[in-house]
Protein backbone atom coordinates (compact mmCIF):
# COMPACT_ATOMS: atom_id res chain seq x y z
CA UNK A 1 0.00 0.00 0.00
CA UNK A 2 2.78 2.68 0.75
CA UNK A 3 5.86 3.22 -0.46
CA UNK A 4 9.09 3.27 0.41
CA UNK A 5 11.05 6.55 -0.49
CA UNK A 6 14.07 5.66 -2.24
CA UNK A 7 17.00 7.26 0.24
CA UNK A 8 18.75 9.14 -2.02
CA UNK A 9 22.38 10.57 -0.50
CA UNK A 10 21.76 14.64 -0.45
CA UNK A 11 25.47 14.56 -1.83
CA UNK A 12 26.06 13.47 -5.15
CA UNK A 13 29.78 14.02 -5.26
CA UNK A 14 32.38 15.14 -3.14
CA UNK A 15 35.96 15.93 -3.55
CA UNK A 16 38.10 16.98 -0.59
CA UNK A 17 36.58 19.38 1.47
CA UNK A 18 34.04 19.87 -1.36
CA UNK A 19 31.01 18.67 -1.75
CA UNK A 20 27.89 18.90 -4.14
CA UNK A 21 24.78 18.66 -3.28
CA UNK A 22 21.63 17.48 -5.78
CA UNK A 23 19.42 20.56 -4.39
CA UNK A 24 22.50 23.23 -5.80
CA UNK A 25 22.64 20.73 -8.74
CA UNK A 26 18.37 21.49 -8.93
CA UNK A 27 19.10 25.78 -8.91
CA UNK A 28 22.03 25.20 -11.59
CA UNK A 29 19.64 23.47 -13.69
CA UNK A 30 17.44 26.27 -13.32
CA UNK A 31 19.41 28.74 -14.22
CA UNK A 32 20.84 27.14 -17.38
CA UNK A 33 17.12 26.31 -18.48
CA UNK A 34 16.54 29.53 -17.85
CA UNK A 35 18.85 31.01 -20.05
CA UNK A 36 18.54 28.11 -22.71
CA UNK A 37 14.23 28.50 -22.90
CA UNK A 38 14.90 32.50 -22.46
CA UNK A 39 16.18 32.88 -25.81
CA UNK A 40 13.97 30.16 -27.31
CA UNK A 41 11.23 32.10 -26.61
CA UNK A 42 12.62 35.53 -27.23
CA UNK A 43 13.29 34.07 -31.03
CA UNK A 44 9.66 33.59 -31.07
CA UNK A 45 8.89 36.94 -29.01
CA UNK A 46 11.71 39.25 -30.67
CA UNK A 47 9.46 42.61 -30.05
CA UNK A 48 9.93 42.00 -26.01
CA UNK A 49 13.78 43.25 -26.03
CA UNK A 50 16.82 42.25 -27.08
CA UNK A 51 18.66 38.72 -26.64
CA UNK A 52 21.77 39.91 -25.31
CA UNK A 53 19.94 41.26 -21.91
CA UNK A 54 18.78 37.81 -20.97
CA UNK A 55 21.82 36.57 -19.51
CA UNK A 56 22.11 39.82 -16.82
CA UNK A 57 18.29 39.65 -16.32
CA UNK A 58 18.64 35.71 -15.59
CA UNK A 59 21.50 37.09 -13.16
CA UNK A 60 19.53 39.87 -11.51
CA UNK A 61 16.62 37.50 -11.29
CA UNK A 62 18.59 34.73 -9.33
CA UNK A 63 20.23 37.39 -7.05
CA UNK A 64 17.37 38.58 -6.05
CA UNK A 65 15.40 34.81 -5.93
CA UNK A 66 18.10 33.97 -3.78
CA UNK A 67 18.40 37.28 -1.02
CA UNK A 68 14.47 37.44 -1.61
CA UNK A 69 14.11 33.59 -0.30
CA UNK A 70 16.25 33.84 2.43
CA UNK A 71 15.26 36.66 3.86
CA UNK A 72 11.45 35.66 3.73
CA UNK A 73 12.34 32.35 5.26
CA UNK A 74 13.97 33.38 8.25
CA UNK A 75 11.61 36.59 9.11
CA UNK A 76 7.98 34.78 8.21
CA UNK A 77 9.32 31.29 9.34
CA UNK A 78 12.06 31.82 11.89
CA UNK A 79 11.97 35.03 13.06
CA UNK A 80 11.78 34.44 16.87
CA UNK A 81 14.67 31.28 16.27
CA UNK A 82 16.61 34.58 14.71
CA UNK A 83 16.61 37.06 17.21
CA UNK A 84 18.03 34.76 19.71
CA UNK A 85 20.88 33.80 16.54
CA UNK A 86 21.68 36.89 14.56
CA UNK A 87 23.72 34.75 12.67
CA UNK A 88 21.24 32.51 11.25
CA UNK A 89 20.45 34.60 8.41
CA UNK A 90 23.89 33.85 6.73
CA UNK A 91 23.92 30.22 7.38
CA UNK A 92 22.52 28.87 4.54
CA UNK A 93 24.24 25.91 4.42
CA UNK A 94 21.14 24.83 7.04
CA UNK A 95 18.85 25.31 3.97
CA UNK A 96 15.46 27.14 4.24
CA UNK A 97 13.74 29.70 1.13
CA UNK A 98 10.55 31.25 0.84
CA UNK A 99 8.88 31.35 -2.24
CA UNK A 100 7.35 34.34 -1.25
CA UNK A 101 9.96 36.31 -0.12
CA UNK A 102 11.83 34.91 -3.45
CA UNK A 103 9.13 36.54 -5.78
CA UNK A 104 9.21 39.69 -3.71
CA UNK A 105 13.20 39.55 -4.42
CA UNK A 106 12.27 38.77 -7.90
CA UNK A 107 9.93 41.89 -8.54
CA UNK A 108 12.52 44.16 -7.07
CA UNK A 109 15.41 42.15 -9.14
CA UNK A 110 13.18 43.09 -12.52
CA UNK A 111 12.16 46.53 -11.22
CA UNK A 112 15.88 47.20 -10.98
CA UNK A 113 16.60 46.01 -14.48
CA UNK A 114 13.85 47.82 -16.15
CA UNK A 115 14.99 51.36 -14.69
CA UNK A 116 18.85 50.78 -15.51
CA UNK A 117 17.90 49.54 -18.99
CA UNK A 118 14.56 51.23 -19.69
CA UNK A 119 12.69 48.09 -20.94
CA UNK A 120 9.01 48.00 -19.89
CA UNK A 121 8.36 46.68 -16.08
CA UNK A 122 5.81 44.14 -17.45
CA UNK A 123 7.60 43.25 -20.17
CA UNK A 124 10.03 41.76 -18.23
CA UNK A 125 7.62 40.28 -15.67
CA UNK A 126 5.80 38.74 -18.35
CA UNK A 127 8.64 36.68 -19.80
CA UNK A 128 10.11 35.99 -16.12
CA UNK A 129 6.51 34.03 -15.38
CA UNK A 130 6.94 32.38 -18.82
CA UNK A 131 10.37 30.96 -17.62
CA UNK A 132 9.11 30.47 -13.80
CA UNK A 133 7.09 27.09 -13.83
CA UNK A 134 9.60 24.57 -14.80
CA UNK A 135 12.38 26.00 -12.51
CA UNK A 136 9.62 25.88 -9.96
CA UNK A 137 8.86 22.13 -10.80
CA UNK A 138 12.67 21.60 -10.90
CA UNK A 139 12.99 23.11 -6.99
CA UNK A 140 10.28 20.78 -5.81
CA UNK A 141 12.02 17.90 -7.06
CA UNK A 142 15.06 19.05 -5.30
CA UNK A 143 12.97 19.03 -2.13
CA UNK A 144 12.07 15.64 -3.00
CA UNK A 145 15.05 14.09 -3.21
CA UNK A 146 16.18 16.04 -0.06
CA UNK A 147 13.56 13.97 1.86
CA UNK A 148 12.01 17.22 2.83
CA UNK A 149 8.72 19.51 2.91
CA UNK A 150 6.34 16.49 2.60
CA UNK A 151 3.01 15.98 2.78
CA UNK A 152 0.55 15.11 5.53
CA UNK A 153 -0.25 11.97 7.38
CA UNK A 154 -1.68 9.72 4.73
CA UNK A 155 -3.45 6.61 6.51
CA UNK A 156 -4.78 3.67 4.68
CA UNK A 157 -4.02 6.00 1.26
CA UNK A 158 -2.85 4.25 -1.49
CA UNK A 159 0.96 5.14 -2.93
CA UNK A 160 1.44 7.42 0.46
CA UNK A 161 5.51 7.95 1.05
CA UNK A 162 7.45 6.66 4.08
CA UNK A 163 10.01 9.50 4.40
CA UNK A 164 12.78 8.59 6.64
CA UNK A 165 13.40 11.98 7.83
CA UNK A 166 9.64 12.75 8.88
CA UNK A 167 10.36 10.24 12.06
CA UNK A 168 10.86 12.22 14.92
CA UNK A 169 7.77 14.41 13.72
CA UNK A 170 6.17 11.40 13.54
CA UNK A 171 6.77 10.56 17.05
CA UNK A 172 5.56 13.24 18.34
CA UNK A 173 2.34 13.20 16.50
CA UNK A 174 1.92 9.16 17.60
CA UNK A 175 2.06 10.39 21.07
CA UNK A 176 -1.88 11.73 20.94
CA UNK A 177 -2.60 8.81 18.78
CA UNK A 178 -2.20 4.91 20.25
CA UNK A 179 -3.16 4.25 16.44
CA UNK A 180 -0.47 5.54 15.45
CA UNK A 181 2.19 4.34 17.61
CA UNK A 182 1.37 0.87 16.06
CA UNK A 183 1.84 2.22 12.17
CA UNK A 184 5.08 3.37 13.73
CA UNK A 185 6.09 0.03 15.17
CA UNK A 186 5.15 -1.14 11.66
CA UNK A 187 6.60 0.75 9.12
CA UNK A 188 9.40 3.10 11.28
CA UNK A 189 7.31 6.15 10.27
CA UNK A 190 3.82 7.52 9.11
CA UNK A 191 3.27 7.34 5.55
CA UNK A 192 2.66 10.62 4.25
CA UNK A 193 1.57 12.75 0.87
CA UNK A 194 3.94 12.71 -1.73
CA UNK A 195 3.30 16.98 -1.75
CA UNK A 196 6.11 17.60 -3.27
CA UNK A 197 5.30 15.55 -6.64
CA UNK A 198 1.90 17.07 -6.61
CA UNK A 199 3.65 20.70 -6.30
CA UNK A 200 5.66 19.73 -9.32
CA UNK A 201 2.78 18.68 -11.52
CA UNK A 202 0.48 21.39 -10.76
CA UNK A 203 3.33 25.13 -9.99
CA UNK A 204 6.28 23.44 -12.82
CA UNK A 205 3.63 21.30 -15.87
CA UNK A 206 0.29 22.33 -15.67
CA UNK A 207 1.40 26.53 -15.17
CA UNK A 208 4.25 26.36 -17.89
CA UNK A 209 0.74 25.02 -19.97
CA UNK A 210 -1.52 27.51 -18.95
CA UNK A 211 1.46 30.52 -19.56
CA UNK A 212 2.19 29.25 -22.63
CA UNK A 213 -1.50 28.86 -23.82
CA UNK A 214 -2.40 32.36 -23.07
CA UNK A 215 1.15 33.62 -24.10
CA UNK A 216 0.29 33.07 -27.40
CA UNK A 217 -3.42 34.51 -27.28
CA UNK A 218 -2.84 37.72 -25.22
CA UNK A 219 -0.52 40.24 -26.40
CA UNK A 220 -1.20 42.86 -23.87
CA UNK A 221 1.77 43.58 -21.33
CA UNK A 222 0.82 42.57 -17.74
CA UNK A 223 -1.35 40.14 -18.27
CA UNK A 224 0.36 37.15 -17.79
CA UNK A 225 2.10 38.27 -14.92
CA UNK A 226 -1.25 38.42 -13.39
CA UNK A 227 -2.58 35.23 -14.97
CA UNK A 228 0.87 34.03 -12.83
CA UNK A 229 0.06 35.51 -9.41
CA UNK A 230 -3.42 33.88 -9.83
CA UNK A 231 -2.99 30.25 -10.80
CA UNK A 232 0.11 30.46 -8.70
CA UNK A 233 -1.87 31.97 -5.71
CA UNK A 234 -4.62 28.85 -6.42
CA UNK A 235 -2.41 25.95 -7.05
CA UNK A 236 -0.46 26.51 -3.86
CA UNK A 237 -3.80 27.48 -1.21
CA UNK A 238 -5.14 23.81 -2.99
CA UNK A 239 -1.98 22.02 -2.49
CA UNK A 240 -1.17 23.47 1.09
CA UNK A 241 -4.43 20.86 2.11
CA UNK A 242 -1.70 17.90 1.13
CA UNK A 243 1.79 19.54 2.59
CA UNK A 244 2.77 19.35 6.24
CA UNK A 245 2.14 22.88 7.84
CA UNK A 246 5.42 24.45 8.91
CA UNK A 247 7.48 22.79 12.13
CA UNK A 248 7.60 26.32 13.66
CA UNK A 249 4.45 27.78 13.00
CA UNK A 250 1.75 25.25 12.36
CA UNK A 251 -1.44 25.97 11.44
CA UNK A 252 -3.01 29.71 11.60
CA UNK A 253 -6.70 30.52 12.77
CA UNK A 254 -6.71 26.25 13.52
CA UNK A 255 -6.93 25.33 9.59
CA UNK A 256 -4.66 27.91 7.59
CA UNK A 257 -1.54 27.46 6.84
CA UNK A 258 1.19 30.45 6.47
CA UNK A 259 1.28 29.30 2.92
CA UNK A 260 -2.53 29.95 2.06
CA UNK A 261 -2.50 33.04 3.74
CA UNK A 262 0.60 34.79 1.81
CA UNK A 263 -0.96 33.31 -1.41
CA UNK A 264 -3.82 35.04 -1.14
CA UNK A 265 -2.29 38.78 -1.69
CA UNK A 266 -1.17 37.18 -4.86
CA UNK A 267 -4.07 36.44 -6.03
CA UNK A 268 -5.75 39.66 -5.15
CA UNK A 269 -3.48 41.70 -7.25
CA UNK A 270 -3.27 39.69 -9.85
CA UNK A 271 -7.28 40.11 -10.39
CA UNK A 272 -6.10 43.47 -9.68
CA UNK A 273 -3.78 43.62 -12.69
CA UNK A 274 -6.59 41.94 -15.11
CA UNK A 275 -9.47 44.55 -14.43
CA UNK A 276 -6.51 47.46 -14.32
CA UNK A 277 -5.42 46.53 -17.48
CA UNK A 278 -8.66 46.01 -19.04
CA UNK A 279 -9.50 48.92 -18.50
CA UNK A 280 -7.25 50.84 -19.49
CA UNK A 281 -7.21 48.98 -22.73
CA UNK A 282 -10.76 49.11 -23.22
CA UNK A 283 -10.44 49.74 -27.25
CA UNK A 284 -8.37 46.45 -27.59
CA UNK A 285 -10.03 44.13 -24.75
CA UNK A 286 -8.74 40.43 -24.32
CA UNK A 287 -11.45 37.16 -24.20
CA UNK A 288 -10.22 34.53 -22.36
Amino acid sequence: MYILFPQINPTYFSFGIFSFKWYGLMYLICFIYSIWYGKKYLKKNNKLFKKKYINKLIYYCFIGLFFGGRIGYVFLYKFFYFLKHKFYLFQIWNGGMSFHGGLIGVIISCLIFSIKKKIKFFKITDFIAILSPISLGIGRLGNFINDELWGRIAINVPGAFLFPNSFKYDLNESKKNPELQKIIEKYGVLPRYPSQLFEFFLEGVILFIILNYFSKKIKKKGIISGIFLIFYGIFRIFLENFREPDIEIGFLYKKYTLGQILSIPMIVVGVFLLIFLNIKNKKKRFNF
